[in-house]
């Protein structure tokens, strides 16, 4: 089982959004044509696979299957989309995102942990 949850529905999308006052979460955006994001997701899972910050929630769009679910987290979050991309958010705010061959376990371990 992954340590994280996929999003396909804008409602569940706004249940994390609203959960994140009590507890952060992070998304990773991933599209499943990429080489750069498969890696992407490689370095999501390894850095899930550790020792991880518990503190946080986990999940994963799948751009192009729910597009509406992540074109609504850009509008939502102000930051405009990219993919491979990861968001960590709390208080309905962006706290920490970066895209492409930056998201790995290195930067996701700096961030969180």
């Amino acid at each position: 089982m992954s340590a994280w949850k996929e999003l396909t529905t804008l409602t569940e999308w706004q249940e994390v959004l609203d959960r994140s006052s009590e507890k952060p979460a992070v998304i990773l955006k991933h599209s499943t044509t990429c080489p750069v994001s498969a890696s992407a997701l490689e370095e999501y899972e390894s850095y899930l696979s550790g020792t991880h910050n518990e503190g946080v929630d986990y999940y994963l769009v799948k751009v192009i299957e729910s597009r509406p679910v992540s074109n609504q987290i850009a509008e939502d979050l102000a930051i405009k989309h990219a993919s491979p991309q990861i968001l960590y958010f709390k208080d309905k705010e962006s706290i920490w995102n970066t895209s492409h061959w930056s998201v790995t376990t290195k930067h996701i371990t700096a961030v969180l942990d």
